[in-house]
């Protein structure tokens, strides 16, 4: 069975703000306010996304005074990617089995 972060990063990944999310942090960390304004959306609703891209292990924070930071974890990524790499192999078309 598949490891449970990964069934939830691409559970995570299901929703199109959360891509939304993931690309703007691709350049750069940002905190909740500058994400809330550039996606246009209440900071409550961002922030039930991004529990979600958290605990997925999709993101990283920290926080400096009163605001949170936000950033890829690249290794999770990296791990979604190895996973559907396997299914690379299956790609080389077989002969049509013959009854």
């Amino acid at each position: 069975m598949a490891n449970i972060l990964i069934l939830k990063g691409f559970r995570a990944l299901s929703e199109p703000i959360r891509l939304e999310i993931l690309e703007l942090l691709k350049s750069q960390e940002l905190c909740v306010c500058e994400l809330s304004n550039l996606l246009n959306i209440r900071q409550s609703k961002l922030s039930f996304h991004l529990k979600t891209l958290k605990d997925a292990g999709l993101l990283r924070s920290r926080q400096e005074g009163k605001w949170i930071y936000y950033s890829l974890n690249l290794s999770q990524l990296v791990d979604l990617e190895q996973y559907l790499a396997e299914y690379r192999r299956f790609n080389v078309v077989l002969p049509v089995r013959s009854n």
